[in-house]
C-alpha cells in the first residue's frame, strides 16, 4: 500500500502509539484525522497537519456519526486505524466487576461502534483497510491482565474473523498485537516490561507493516517470538508458569 496521499482515520490518537502514528503517516504524506476525547491533547498532537474530530468511541451514536465526519473531512477515507483503549492491571483479592465492563466498553465495544462507522460505507465501495490494535496480551491469560487480555483476546477473534467475511468483498483487514510500548498509560507499571520500546519505534512498525499488507503486525520481534511460541506452552505447565508469577507478585506487593 501507498502510504503518501492516503486518507487515513486514527482513534485514540492523543498519546501513546495513536498520537506517534499519527504524527508518523502525516510525516510520509497521508492525510490524518485523529480522534480520541479529549480535543485539546488531539489539538496538540494534530498541529496544522491533521483534522481532528473528538469522539468517545464507547457513545456508538457519536462513534458513527464521528466516521461520517471524517469522511467529510477527508473527502472519503482508505483506512481506519482502530486503536482506542484502556489499560489497568485487575485485582483478584479486589474484584471490581465495573472494572472489568469499563475495559470491555472501551477495548471491545468502542471498536465494534468504530467498525460500523466505516464498514458498511467499505463494503459500498468495495474497497477499504482496517488495522485493528489487539494485543500480545490476548495470546495466552496471564495474572493481573485478566479484564485487558480477556477483551484483547476477544479483538484477536474478531479480526481474524474479519479477515475472511470482508477480505472477499476488497476490504482488507490488519491485526496489530503490540508488546510492551513506552506510552503514559505504561507508565503506571510497575512489573518488569520485557522488550519496552518507544511509542515511535511502534509507530514505524505499524506504518511498515501497513504498507507491506501483513495480516497479523507483532513488535517487537524479541517479543514476537515469545509469545507465538508461549501458544504452545501446555495448558498445565503454562498455569504453574502465571501460577508462580502471580505468588511472586503478591510477595512483592505484602513486602
Amino acid at each position: 500500500m501507498e502510504i503518501r496521499g492516503a486518507r487515513v482515520w486514527v482513534t485514540g490518537a492523543s498519546s501513546g502509539i495513536g498520537a506517534a502514528l499519527a504524527r508518523e503517516l502525516a510525516d510520509r504524506g497521508a492525510v490524518v484525522a485523529v480522534s480520541a476525547r479529549s480535543e485539546d491533547k488531539l489539538r496538540a498532537v494534530a498541529g496544522d497537519r491533521m483534522h481532528v474530530v473528538p469522539v468517545d468511541v464507547t457513545d456508538r451514536e457519536a462513534t458513527v456519526a464521528a466516521g461520517a465526519a471524517v469522511r467529510e473531512a477527508l473527502g472519503g477515507l482508505d483506512v481506519a486505524v482502530l486503536n482506542a483503549g484502556t489499560w489497568s492491571q485487575f485485582s483478584v483479592e479486589e474484584w471490581d466487576s465495573q472494572e472489568f465492563a469499563d475495559h470491555l466498553q472501551i477495548n471491545v465495544m468502542g471498536t465494534v461502534h468504530a467498525l460500523e462507522a466505516v464498514v458498511p460505507t467499505m463494503l459500498a465501495e468495495g474497497r477499504g483497510r482496517i488495522v485493528g490494535t489487539a494485543s500480545v496480551a490476548g495470546y495466552r491469560g496471564m495474572p493481573g491482565s485478566e479484564a485487558y487480555g480477556a477483551g484483547k483476546a476477544a479483538l484477536l477473534n474478531l479480526f481474524e474473523a474479519l479477515r475472511g467475511s470482508l477480505g472477499p468483498r476488497g476490504i482488507v483487514v490488519q491485526t496489530l498485537a503490540p508488546g510492551f510500548v513506552k506510552t503514559p498509560m505504561t507508565d503506571r507499571n510497575s512489573f518488569p516490561m520485557p522488550f519496552l520500546i518507544s511509542a515511535e519505534a511502534a509507530a514505524k512498525a505499524i506504518v511498515a507493516g501497513i504498507e507491506k499488507d501483513k495480516a497479523e503486525l507483532v513488535f517487537p520481534f524479541p517479543m514476537m517470538l515469545t509469545m507465538k511460541a508461549a501458544r504452545l506452552v501446555p495448558v498445565r505447565a503454562w498455569t504453574a508458569m502465571t501460577a508462580t508469577l502471580a505468588r511472586r507478585g503478591v510477595t512483592r506487593r505484602r513486602g
